[in-house]
C-alpha cells in the first residue's frame, strides 16, 4: 500500500509540475500585474480530461500502442492492453520494412516511465526519441508537430495515468533509414503553436482533422510517398489478411467523396458506432481498419468542424471501391 501511495504522490507531482510550466508559459498578466488561476486541483482535472479525450478519440494514441481486437468491428482496443505496444506494422500499413508500437506507458524499464515531459514532448511533435533516434514516419509527429502545447502536454499528462507495464516491444526492421524519409515539420515550436476559437469552424476542424491525422489514411501513397494532387482523396488499401479495405474519399467531390453528404449525414455516420452492440459482431471481410471505436466518442461540435474543414478541401475524383475482394 505505502508504495501504490508513493507512485500516486509521484504521478501528482508530475502533473502538478506540468500544470505549473503551461500556466506560466500562458498566463496573461492583467494591468494590476496579477494573474488569475484557477484551482490546480480543478486546472488538474482539466488537463487530465482533455488528455483522456485526445489520447482516446481524436489523436488515438492507444489505437497503435494497444492490442486491438479485429473480431469485432473496427478492431476495438482489448481492455488491459492500454499503452502496453507491441503491434506489428508492416506492408500491410505501407511500412517500408516492420515497426512496432512502442510502450508508452509509466514502466521505467520498457516504457516511458523515465522520460521528462520535454523528451515525450519532443517524441509526440518532432519524431525524436529519448536516446536520439528518429522515429519513423508512421507515427505522425508531423500532424502532431501543429498542436497547441497544452494539448500535446495535456496527453503527456494523461499518458502518465496510464497503468505502467512491462511488456519488452521488439526493435523495428527498417528497409530505410528512418531519417531518410523525415517528413517536413510545418512548425519550429511548440510555443508557436496556437488551437484556433471553436468559432472559426473550419479552421477548428483543420486543427483536429490535423491532431487526428486523417490525411495519412485517406491519401494514395505512389513510390512511398502522399501523392499530394490527391490528399484526403482516398483510396489506399488495408491488406489485414482476414479482409482487405480501401480507405474512403473525403473530398467534396459529389459523386466520389463527401459532397452530397449533409453535416447531419456525417455526423450520423460516427454516432453509429456509440452503441457496442453495432460493432460487437465479427463482420469477417467488410471489417475496417478506421477506428470507428475511439471516434465515435468524439464530441458532436468537433464531429462537424472537421466535417466544415473537409467542404474546404479541393473536391478530387477518385472512386473507391471500399471492399475490392
Amino acid at each position: 500500500m505505502k508504495k501504490k501511495s508513493f507512485l500516486f504522490s509521484i504521478k501528482l507531482a508530475i502533473l502538478f509540475s506540468t500544470l505549473l510550466l503551461l500556466i506560466n508559459c500562458n498566463s496573461n498578466n492583467n494591468e494590476t500585474g496579477t494573474t488569475n488561476v484557477s484551482n490546480p486541483q480543478d486546472s488538474i482535472k482539466k488537463m487530465l480530461a482533455r488528455g483522456d479525450y485526445l489520447v482516446n478519440h481524436v489523436s488515438r494514441c492507444l489505437t497503435c500502442h494497444s492490442q486491438r481486437n479485429f473480431n469485432q468491428f473496427s478492431g476495438p482496443v482489448v481492455p488491459g492492453t492500454e499503452g502496453m505496444g507491441g503491434e506489428e506494422f508492416g506492408k500491410n500499413y505501407h511500412v517500408q520494412g516492420i515497426v512496432y508500437a512502442r510502450n508508452i506507458t509509466p514502466d521505467t524499464v520498457n516504457g516511458i516511465g523515465s522520460w521528462t515531459d520535454e523528451e515525450i514532448a519532443r517524441a509526440i511533435t518532432r519524431g525524436i526519441s529519448k536516446n536520439g533516434d528518429t522515429i519513423y514516419r508512421m507515427m505522425p509527429f508531423a500532424h502532431f508537430n501543429q498542436m497547441s502545447k497544452e494539448d500535446v502536454y495535456s496527453i503527456i499528462a494523461y499518458l502518465r495515468t496510464l497503468k505502467p507495464n512491462n511488456n519488452k516491444v521488439p526493435a523495428r526492421k527498417l528497409d530505410v533509414n528512418a531519417a531518410a524519409v523525415y517528413p517536413v515539420l510545418k512548425s519550429s515550436s511548440l510555443e508557436a503553436n496556437v488551437k484556433p476559437d471553436v468559432m472559426e469552424m473550419a479552421k477548428y476542424g483543420g486543427y483536429l482533422v490535423a491532431s487526428a491525422a486523417c490525411m495519412d489514411c485517406h491519401t494514395p501513397i505512389k513510390n512511398g510517398e502522399y501523392e499530394q494532387d490527391k490528399l484526403f482523396s482516398g483510396g489506399l488499401q488495408f491488406n489485414m489478411g482476414s479482409f482487405v479495405a480501401n480507405s474512403a474519399n473525403l473530398t467534396p467531390d459529389s459523386a466520389t467523396g463527401i459532397g452530397s453528404w449533409s453535416e447531419q449525414m456525417f455526423l450520423d455516420k460516427f454516432k453509429l458506432y456509440r452503441d457496442p452492440a453495432v460493432y460487437s459482431a465479427n463482420p469477417g471481410r467488410n471489417n475496417s481498419v478506421m477506428p470507428w471505436t475511439a471516434f465515435t466518442n468524439m464530441d458532436d461540435f468537433d464531429i462537424k468542424a472537421i466535417y466544415k474543414y473537409l467542404r474546404t478541401l479541393p473536391p478530387v475524383k477518385n472512386l473507391v471501391v471500399k471492399y475490392p475482394q
